[in-house]
């Protein structure tokens, strides 16, 4: 099942995408959804970040490849930040380049969406907690990442949180092809097979420090690959059993 939200008529909805037609669901999100009668075309519709997080944990080095690119050794436990929701955005938004950067990389990640509230939760239960998976691009600001203690500036600049285009529920987190292109350009090329912290890990992990929330995004870590992109440019985040999430880059102010 696809779930979208969505904007008709200067209205915000949830639904579930079959085919190319929108069906309009009815509810909280994620506690309970029901199904209306009403439908609509995918064309004639925006879509928006399919959730609407009260936070964003995000996974830093959690694939072998870019611990390995970075020259970094395997952290001893999942390495977690927080970005805030003011960051995200959804498919065909831009993304702002902030004038306080120099150097802002595309990072291309798979995103799991809780569907309830959860404290604690045991590895043997975390994917009961799982709404789906989305595409997800951390957008980052290196050079400010590199002079900062934190990485609270260089993660979490307003459109810094690319999510979408939708939540797909049927999906493997363990064998998951994700791909970054670049104006075209094959970037980025992972599975989920390579991350060191599989998806009930890092539930288990960040459930013990925090509660999660329905809506809430982590963004489970980036494989190799990474790198600059400009005002001007097109990314593309891209997984065969999603969709792709496509943004372009513009200047601040623009």
């Amino acid at each position: 099942m696809r779930y979208v939200r969505f904007e008709i008529n200067g209205k915000k909805e949830y639904g579930v995408l079959n085919d190319h037609t929108v069906q309009k669901y009815e509810g909280k999100p994620f506690i309970y959804l029901e199904p209306t009668q009403e439908f609509y075309p995918l064309g004639q519709v925006k879509l928006l970040a399919p959730c609407e997080p009260s936070k964003i944990i995000a996974m830093g080095l959690n694939y072998h490849s870019h611990a390995k690119e970075m020259d970094m050794p395997l952290p001893n436990s999942p390495l977690t930040f927080l970005k805030p929701s003011t960051a995200v955005i959804g498919p065909n938004d831009n993304i702002i380049y902030p004038s306080a950067s120099t150097r802002v990389d595309y990072e291309g990640e798979v995103a799991v969406v809780i569907k309830k509230a959860g404290w604690r939760i045991s590895k043997a239960d975390a994917m009961d907690y799982v709404q789906g998976y989305a595409c997800f691009n951390d957008v980052t600001a290196r050079d400010l990442q590199k002079v900062d203690v934190q990485w609270t500036r260089a993660k979490g600049f307003d459109t810094f949180a690319s999510v979408g285009p939708w939540i797909e529920t049927d999906l493997d987190p363990n064998n998951i092809d994700l791909e970054t292109y670049l104006n075209g350009k094959l970037k980025q090329k992972g599975n989920t097979s390579d991350f060191i912290y599989t998806v009930p890990e890092i539930i288990n992990f960040i459930s013990s420090v925090m509660t999660l929330l329905p809506g809430d995004i982590i963004a489970t870590g980036t494989p190799s690959g990474i790198g600059p992109m400009y005002p001007g440019d097109i990314v593309e985040i891209k997984i065969n059993s999603i969709g792709t999430l496509r943004n372009t880059v513009i200047k601040n102010g623009c």
